[in-house]
């Protein structure tokens, strides 16, 4: 077991990932807060859906650790990540389209209790995220946000201890989305962990308590909000790239 600060819910140690000779990850260090919501952000190429993928098992790193519950589980599988209390969404919804919303709430896998029990944390969860009156309609059918918010309702059906969020206000209406930062402040509330990836800056500085900024595959800056708006390095990387600066995130 590796030791832990109490207050830090998991810890990233250098990580590396190189894509030919790309570096899209150059040595990342992210503590992220026990109990609080905090935002990862930087430019188009920073590096930062990498990190995410990086600590959900999606890619194994070249090097470096993720420190979680004092255990490494850097290179470990997605099933294997989620298992241990870590669950996340994708920023392109990855719900059963052919399924019902109800089915597909009961399609997350390693689920430890009854199939009684299943089905009653379904409905709460569906209840939780406004979704219970379309409990019987395809996935395929819903609205973009309201497959966000299945998605959403999938990931905690293991009741996880950290949940990490890509880009949830992407292609979400303004009600849905009030929607979705209520429960995820409900869940803050309640003494979950919450990691968002986000363009939305407005949303990064509003709700997250603590902010970590990446550009060109490095953390640049952490702090609370009103000290990454005042960060001249953050302010750079934003405002002042090249032209011909990397593309993607």
């Amino acid at each position: 077991m590796i030791a832990m600060a109490d207050d830090i819910a998991l810890e990233a140690q250098d990580l590396h990932k190189n894509f030919g000779g790309i570096k899209a990850v150059d040595g990342c260090h992210l503590r992220v807060p026990k109990g609080k919501i905090s935002g990862l952000i930087g430019p188009n190429g920073s590096g930062k859906t990498t990190t995410f993928n990086l600590l959900t098992g999606v890619i194994p790193p070249d090097s470096g650790k993720v420190i979680f519950n004092g255990e490494d589980i850097a290179g470990l599988k997605p099933y294997q990540i989620f298992g241990k209390g870590i669950t996340r969404t994708f920023q392109i919804t990855r719900i059963y389209r052919e399924m019902t919303v109800f089915e597909n709430m009961l399609s997350v896998t390693y689920l430890n209790m009854p199939m009684d029990k299943v089905r009653e944390r379904a409905e709460e969860l569906m209840e939780f995220v406004t979704l219970t009156k379309l409990r019987d309609e395809y996935g395929g059918h819903l609205s973009y946000g309201q497959q966000k918010l299945l998605e959403f309702a999938r990931a905690l059906m293991t009741d996880p201890d950290l949940i990490l969020l890509d880009e949830p206000a992407a292609g979400v209406n303004r009600t849905l989305l009030a929607k979705l930062l209520e429960r995820i402040h409900e869940l803050q509330r309640m003494g979950k962990t919450i990691l968002i990836v986000e363009h939305d800056m407005n949303l990064i500085m509003k709700h997250c308590e603590k902010v970590f900024v990446m550009d060109h595959g490095v953390n640049i800056a952490e702090g609370v909000p009103e000290e990454i708006q005042n960060n001249e390095h953050v302010v750079e990387a934003y405002f002042g790239r090249r032209k011909d600066g990397n593309a993607g995130s």
